[in-house]
């Protein structure tokens, strides 16, 4: 069944498309940070966009001088030759390159180095929305012929916008038009073509449905998948696993244009789809996902509080429980600003999900978490798909919210990095933490709960390895609204200050991040001269030891290296 609000694609000029593609995700990823710097030169050639810190080589695009790429209608060319009849939106052609082609958008920081934008990427050559799979595979094999890169746009939410972003030559290809969802209640299972959101996907659970649900996360412009690939977390993450981990068939197709069921592709790579970041792989067409037994009806709760002594040690107590309670009980902890007039505080709020009736929640709330002091009162019985726009803050708002593909955080920019708890921190930590906060106008850092069906798989059961020993994951994000690059460099140099801070206190050797949340300061690759051992820097902060695993794998599907990013796995042999 397809979701009944399918957009059909639009002819539109290109340069258009592409500023409002780079709009549009401004609001969402980090590396848009100064995209409105960057859509007004949508008329030179190049254009430079925020990434990590560091002054190094721009891989591939070193080699442009030696290089010359297709031009747009090369490609259409190559591609209408196989007949292919996908709709193209086309931005300005790239046809020379050369060293002083760059666009660099310059720090005033007195320690420049630090901070300057150092994340160089091209236009696409073309943005491709393909209505079908052969259309796809044409894109591929002539991205192969003329020597260029490909990137695969589900729902655009990576944190660095990688799915839309390249150092080399490229054509985008956009699945908007591919995400049929399938749901079969006999084996309680469906079918989701990747170009699908979680809301559309969880809109059509719902109306097929009042007893089953997905385990994933709560934002339903995400796109399916992304999301699944790089593991998934979600409100019934304890009870049901991530999503990556209810997946049980998928469909590829490779470097050469082949589609790979999980028999044919055999037990190897489709363990790396699950949690490895498919993109390194090829383009997954669809996934099959188990679906989730949930009540008729969940409850929810909100309890908020002002930061302070008191408030320090709920949470801290928080930090012992949250992982070892009741599978059925999901609590998350948001800690943000609040501001009435001219004053600032610090609040946090502890979010919940849980599966089954107030009758139930409260004596288990009692026992397992007193110090909270739930009431009756304070919850709210309603339905699973109501749960999910309780954690949006939809909630009371038509179904058909889940639906809009453009539901996005407010006109903000930020930055986001991630951890992974083991040990409770000190009290000394939220204290610290509130200081900080004080001196930001949007920080916000998220606590997210482990434990649970998480712990009862094995680290290299999928690439996703923060299991067992782990208490928690912490989000941290720092949001901003004026687009100047040196606001830009404040809030940086202040997300790396909290993340520093945090290091005694988080996991080890290594320390842990997660791929979702993906984050550039972990490292980039050199194109495709990075080796596996340059990549270790960000591939085991991510995978730990299944880093190794995914570069064999990488090695056999694709040993070339064609489908890679700056974060992507290499090719070990």
């Amino acid at each position: 069944m397809t979701s009944p609000q399918i957009r059909s694609t639009l002819e539109i000029d290109s340069s258009q498309y592409l500023t409002e593609l780079l709009v549009e995700h401004q609001k969402l990823i980090p590396f848009m940070q100064v995209l409105p710097i960057c859509s007004r030169l949508l008329n030179q050639e190049i254009f430079r966009v925020s990434g990590t810190m560091s002054n190094q080589g721009f891989g591939d695009f070193d080699n442009f001088t030696n290089y010359s790429p297709p031009t747009r209608e090369q490609f259409q060319s190559c591609l209408s030759t196989d007949h292919c009849d996908s709709t193209f939106q086309n931005p300005i052609n790239l046809t020379t390159h050369t060293p002083y082609s760059r666009i660099y958008t310059e720090s005033s920081s007195p320690d420049s180095s630090l901070v300057n934008l150092s994340f160089v990427s091209l236009k696409p050559i073309l943005i491709v929305k393909p209505k079908s799979e052969s259309e796809i595979k044409n894109s591929i094999l002539c991205s192969k012929k003329l020597g260029v890169q490909v990137r695969t746009l589900s729902g655009g939410h990576d944190y660095e916008g990688l799915s839309y972003l390249s150092q080399s030559p490229f054509i985008i290809i956009d699945l908007v038009n591919l995400r049929s969802i399938k749901i079969n209640l006999t084996d309680e299972t469906a079918w989701i073509e990747s170009g699908a959101t979680l809301g559309e996907l969880y809109y059509e659970i719902a109306k097929t449905s009042n007893i089953h649900a997905f385990a994933a996360g709560v934002c339903p412009s995400v796109g399916v998948g992304g999301h699944i690939s790089g593991g998934g977390f979600g409100t019934l993450m304890r009870k049901h696993g991530l999503a990556s981990d209810n997946v049980v068939d998928a469909r590829l197709m490779d470097v050469n244009g082949r589609i790979l069921d999980r028999k044919t592709m055999g037990e190897d790579l489709f363990w790396a789809l699950r949690g490895g970041g498919a993109a390194s792989f090829g383009v997954v067409l669809s996934w099959k996902v188990k679906l989730a037994r949930v009540p008729e009806k969940v409850t929810c709760f909100i309890s908020q509080h002002t930061m302070g002594p008191s408030m320090n040690k709920l949470v801290h107590r928080w930090q012992s429980i949250g992982s070892e309670l009741d599978e059925d009980l999901f609590i998350r902890v948001i800690t943000d600003n609040s501001h009435e007039g001219n004053q600032r505080t610090v609040k946090t709020t502890f979010q919940t999900l849980f599966l089954g009736g107030i009758d139930r929640l409260i004596p288990l709330m009692n026992q397992e978490f007193p110090e909270l002091g739930l009431r009756s009162q304070d919850c709210k019985e309603m339905s699973w798909i109501e749960s999910i726009m309780f954690f949006n803050w939809t909630l009371g708002q038509p179904l058909e919210i889940m639906l809009n593909r453009d539901l996005r955080f407010e006109d903000q920019y930020f930055k986001a990095k991630s951890d992974f708890v083991q040990t409770p921190l000190p009290e000394k930590v939220f204290e610290e933490v509130t200081k900080r906060f004080l001196e930001k106008e949007t920080p916000l850092m998220i606590f997210e709960p482990l434990g649970g069906k998480i712990n009862q798989l094995s680290e290299n059961e999928s690439p996703y390895p923060h299991r067992r020993g782990n208490l928690y994951n912490i989000q941290y994000m720092v949001k901003w609204k004026v687009n100047e690059v040196e606001e830009m460099d404040i809030n940086i140099r202040w997300m790396r200050s909290l993340h520093d801070y945090m290091t005694p206190y988080v996991s080890k050797s290594p320390r842990g991040a997660y791929l979702n949340y993906r984050d550039l300061d972990l490292g980039t690759s050199k194109g495709n001269n990075t080796s596996f051992e340059d990549a270790r820097k960000w591939g085991e902060t991510y995978f730990k030891d299944n880093f190794k695993r995914l570069g064999l794998v990488k090695g056999k599907i694709d040993p070339t290296n064609f489908f890679r990013n700056e974060q992507s796995i290499p090719p070990l042999f």
